[in-house]
Order: C-alpha cells, then structure tokens, then sequence
C-alpha cells in the first residue's frame, strides 16, 4: 500500500494534475464526489478527508455527523474525458469514523465485510455484470423518451451516434484500467450493453460505479442522454445487470469439478441453492426502485420465478456452459439485479446468501429445464416455482424478516434502507398516472 501511495504522489506531480476528485457512494448507490487539490492530496492519503456526513443521504445523524473519507490509493485513475479541461484525477474513498473506525453507512464497508467473512471461510468472490442501458435524444416536455436507433440484438451498422458513443465509452473505460469484455446494442431500440471482465468483486463495485458515470458524461458531452434506469420504456425489454459469481479457493474455481455432473461442484450447487432460498429477501436490494418491478415482469425476458438451469435465460439463476478446458471460468449468473442497483449492496447479498447456502449444506432444488416464460402463474405454483417479490413494497415487506439481509448490512444500513424506500413506495402510490386517466377518467 506504501508503494501505491508513492505512485499516486508521484504521477500527480509528474502528469501535472490540477484536481483529485474523491468519490464515495451513499446508501442509495448515488456517486458522491468532493475535490482536492495536490497540495491536501499527502495529508488526504495518510489521514482522510473530514466532511459533514449528515449532508449524505443514509451516513449520519447531525449530532454525530462528521466522517473521514480515506482515498484507496489502489483506485487512482485519470478522467479522460476531462481532457481539453484542468488534468484531474480520482480516487474512491473508504468513509470512516473520526477515529479511524468503518463507518457503518458505508456501502463499499457492507462489501468489504462480507468479503472477509467470505476469506475467513476459505473464499475470495470474483464478479463479473453485463450493464444493460439505453441512449435518448434530449428530452422535451410533456413527450415521451426518444431512442437514438431502432436497433436490435447485435445490431451493425456502419456509423450512428448511439454505436459511436458506446465505442468512445469502451475506450475510454480501457484507458482507465477497466476492461470490457462485450459491447453490444441489446434487443430494445437504443438499448446497449456492456460486459466487464470478471475481477474480483470489490474492485468490480467500484467499476460498475464507475461506467455508470463514464457512460453518462460521454453522451452528455454529444448532447444526448444515457440511462440507467430498468424500464424507461413500456412495451419493449428493460435493462438488467446479470451478474456472473465465482468462488476461488487457493487460487482454484470452487465451483469446478470435474468428477461432478457438469463439472458443477457441491460448493456450487451449495451457493446456488443459498441464493434461491433467499431471493426474495435480496430483491430490495438487487431492484431497489418503485420502477425496477416495471422490468421484472412475464413476456420481457426478465426473471419472475425462483429458479435455476444450466444455460436457461428464462431462469433466475443461470449456470453458463464453459468452454473446454476452462474449468477457471465455472460460474453462475445471478440474472435479477438492474443496473440502477447498488452494487456494493447487491454484490454483498447475493454472497451472503450463496455462502449460507454453502456453509449450511442448503440442497438445491431440482432444475427448472423447461421455458418459464411460457409457463402459466398456476404451473409455476404446482412445480413449486414461487415467484419473486412483484411490486418494492412486497419486496420490502419480505426484506423486513430477513435475519440474512440484516446482518449482511448492518443494522445502520438496513433500518435506513427500509424507511427510505417505504417513503419513496408511499409518494409513488400518491401519484395518479397516464395509464389511470385514459383509462379510467372517460369510462367512470
């Protein structure tokens, strides 16, 4: 860490850097950001920056409101797409207290303890998302969103705006260290895709954090708008994060062997078996916006029902076939959560969830082969397929008794998260929508 701490000294004074800017996440998975200037960047390394916590949503209180943020010196990268502006850097901050303890409400703090219960019992956890979003025209009042193209799967064309921002993207997350897997245009107009090479899964949260912002400050600068949300639009697929998991154990893929059926090991049906018996409770979490339920309904290529397959895209949990003789890349793809998510929550659930499964010898249900998205509400009922939580009210509802979820956050952040997204369902069901007036104001 010394040795990292002199590497980021040193390139600010070599490259000429004129800002750092420190970012944190807040409870919501909303990027939060203060800059300094290379002259506070010695002291911020060694001590922390002091702010005003009860300034963020889910940190502190006001009678015990100031927090240190400590830059992770592993995470100093260069903005380009600041360049023709002042040279400016960033680091992502752990928030702690005035005496150098985790702070509670600190989203990246969740992931880095559940990561060390995961080491404590033998295990590190890669991830690996697939951050679905779209690109829209700038909005004018009173109409609705406006794709860029009307593409579809794996779409080719020649030059458009949409393929060109996608493509500065990609590069851009390259230049910054963060490399991509996939970039494609996705099933809905205007709706792209990028996939990031599996890492381990705290880096990871702080990559997601950071296309998240790269991808909206390229379109703005083209004029345009990038988004995030799951379901912008009704009648077409919206945007998921399916999320690939892997457990190593002494440098070998805990989820691989080769004497099993499949090569799919028992720590593996364990997790898999540990995140179906707890999905519901993670889903909050995972899909954590009045409108992520909007995406997680039937006919739209989302998951609706508690299950798994091997190679099943209708299935909650997906078991990807791998390539021969590539038994390091054994995993699973945990397809409910939404780009909108928080990442750092999301990630430390679903590995809570898997790692009781494992520990606690959860057996894994049988395999649902077959199309789920065909299947009728009652067939899914008598094959013992429950669905998942259809509206954030249930799913807060069903968080709420989660002894899993609570722990996995702490009680800070849970009791926070619960009055938080309780407030934002109730100002959601006092709105009276389109859909309500030109359905009912005629006719009643």
């Amino acid at each position: 860490m010394q040795s990292q701490r002199d590497y980021v000294l040193r390139t600010v004074e070599e490259r000429g850097i004129r800002f750092v800017q420190l970012w944190f996440t807040d409870v919501l998975g909303i990027p939060k950001t203060f800059a300094i200037t290379p002259a506070d960047l010695e002291v911020a390394l060694d001590e922390g920056m002091i702010f005003d916590g009860s300034a963020i949503d889910g940190f502190s209180r006001v009678q015990e409101s100031d927090v240190l943020a400590r830059p992770d010196p592993t995470t100093f990268q260069l903005l380009p797409f600041t360049a023709g502006r002042a040279t400016v850097a960033r680091v992502v901050c752990d928030i702690v207290n005035i005496d150098g303890t985790p702070f509670e409400g600190d989203p990246r703090h969740v992931l880095r303890r559940q990561l060390e219960r995961a080491r404590q019992a033998g295990y590190s956890c890669f991830a690996a998302p697939e951050l679905e979003y779209f690109y829209f025209a700038p909005p004018e009042p009173g109409m609705p969103p406006r794709p860029l193209d009307q593409g579809s799967y794996f779409e080719l064309t020649v030059s458009d705006l949409a393929t060109d921002l996608r493509k500065s993207t990609v590069l851009t997350l390259e230049e910054m260290g963060i490399p991509v897997e996939y970039a494609q245009h996705e099933d809905a107009p205007s709706q792209h895709e990028i996939d990031l090479r599996y890492t381990d899964a705290l880096t990871m949260a702080d990559a997601v954090m950071t296309v998240r912002l790269v991808v909206k400050e390229i379109a703005q600068e083209r004029g345009v708008v990038a988004s995030f949300m799951p379901k912008p639009l009704a009648g077409v697929q919206g945007s998921g994060m399916h999320t690939h998991f892997s457990l190593f154990r002494g440098g070998e893929n805990a989820f691989y062997d080769p004497d099993a059926e499949r090569g799919l090991s028992d720590v593996a049906r364990g997790f898999i078996a540990g995140v179906l018996a707890h999905a519901g409770e993670l889903t909050a979490v995972t899909n954590q916006w009045v409108n992520s339920y909007k995406r997680l309904v039937a006919g739209y290529e989302a998951p609706v029902a508690v299950s798994w397959a091997y190679n099943n895209r209708s299935a909650l949990v997906r078991v990807p076939v791998t390539k021969p003789g590539k038994s390091e890349s054994s995993r699973i793809e945990y397809r409910a959560p939404d780009p909108a998510c928080n990442p750092y929550l999301a990630f430390a659930v679903v590995l809570a969830a898997g790692l009781h499964g494992v520990q606690e010898g959860y057996e894994l249900p049988p395999e649902a082969a077959q199309n789920l998205y065909s299947m009728r509400p009652e067939e899914l009922t008598k094959a013992g397929i429950r669905p998942l939580p259809q509206s954030l009210a249930e799913a807060l509802e069903v968080m709420e008794g989660s002894s899993l979820v609570r722990s996995t956050l702490g009680e800070h952040v849970f009791e926070w998260f619960l009055r938080n997204k309780r407030r934002e369902w109730e100002e959601y069901s006092r709105q009276v929508t389109a859909y309500e007036l030109e359905r009912y104001l005629p006719a009643l």
